[in-house]
């Protein structure tokens, strides 16, 4: 089930975190950079996978950290790997393949509840009433609690019905 919600998506008490990146995302801004300063060890992993395997748009990866921490990376925007180069902007087709590949995986992980921002609408630079319709259709049969933060508030902590952390 689908919970619009208001708040700080890092005081999530969803057992997992998605959120929109580049293949060759930096984290250098938004959710991405909020992320890179909370798990600095995310934002490396994501390097060296980034260039082992070289992902595509609509690809995911999946991060686990210490103390239980999980963060799905969706591919969401446009990437090139050579050096230098900036992410792009996202499609509704990457994220919709983006967010089919996190259904398949949340299933796959028991991931008991996920919390998402306002997917690819910053950098991205999406349109929300894009986007959401898409989130709806990929994610709104689950059998679990999928917290969509419409609303920021630093250091806010949302109310999310239903949520189960490990």
């Amino acid at each position: 089930m689908i919970y619009e919600v208001t708040g700080d998506i890092l005081h999530t008490q969803a057992q997992a975190i998605a959120h929109g990146v580049a293949p060759n995302d930096h984290f250098d801004h938004g959710l991405a950079l909020a992320l890179r300063e909370r798990w600095p060890s995310m934002a490396k992993d994501f390097r060296h996978y980034a260039h082992q395997e070289h992902p595509k748009p609509g690809a995911i990866w999946f991060w686990g950290g210490a103390g239980g921490v999980r963060v799905f990376n969706l591919m969401t925007q446009e990437g090139t790997h050579e050096h230098g180069a900036h992410p792009g902007r996202a499609t509704v087709s990457h994220v919709r393949h983006s967010l089919q590949a996190l259904a398949k995986e949340l299933e796959k992980e028991k991931i008991e509840s996920v919390a998402l921002p306002r997917l690819a609408t910053g950098v991205g630079g999406l349109d929300w009433d894009e986007v959401m319709p898409v989130i709806q259709e990929t994610l709104g049969s689950l059998d679990i609690p999928v917290y969509v933060y419409t609303r920021y508030e630093k250091d806010l902590a949302a109310e999310e019905p239903h949520a189960a952390r490990s």
